[in-house]
């Protein structure tokens, strides 16, 4: 069976992350700026490749002097280290999701990760590319990446959770 190509269609994903804040609440940031591939057998995605790369500098949770904090050398570095990635070492089905497991790379630090992500099925939009759907879920632990500034906070905990949640909407076009 021949390998198909799939393209992220970036007008119709979103990728966010969220982390608790002072342990009370949970801030929510997005990256506006990202691509992905898909290799499949076919229209089944079980034992795909996938490819991820994202746009540091995009780096957006609604407050430019926070954004501008996560970029710094403090957290991302975005001058230094512009991009994180993602590349699957196996995605396994399980019943109608997949597993994703592969390597993320954040700030020069490269480790292994699990992600869900729950198929949505395909469709055909109005122009005639044929589109499949994914809603990603993981969590990672940002010190693992390097991410580690943090500071107490009185009363005990700390500012910034180590735990970052991150879910996407991601659809992808089949190329001719």
């Amino acid at each position: 069976m021949a390998t198909i190509k799939w393209v992220l269609d970036p007008t119709h994903s979103e990728l966010q992350f969220k982390v608790k804040h002072l342990m009370i609440t949970t801030i929510t940031g997005n990256l506006k700026s990202f691509s992905a591939t898909l290799a499949a057998e076919g229209e089944d995605f079980d034992h795909s490749e996938i490819t991820f790369k994202g746009d540091i500098n995009s780096l957006d949770t609604g407050n430019t002097d926070r954004d501008n904090h996560l970029k710094s050398a403090d957290f991302f570095d975005g001058e230094k280290f512009p991009h994180l990635s993602f590349k699957s070492q196996s995605v396994e089905k399980d019943g109608s999701d997949y597993i994703l497991k592969g390597d993320l790379t954040i700030k020069g630090e490269t480790k292994p990760v699990q992600l869900t992500a729950e198929f949505g099925g395909i469709a055909t939009d109005p122009w005639g590319n044929t589109k499949a759907g994914f809603t990603l879920n993981g969590k990672i632990n940002r010190t693992d990446f390097g991410l580690t500034w943090n500071t107490a906070i009185e009363g005990g905990g700390v500012m910034v959770s180590e735990e970052v949640r991150l879910s996407g909407e991601l659809q992808f076009v089949k190329e001719a």
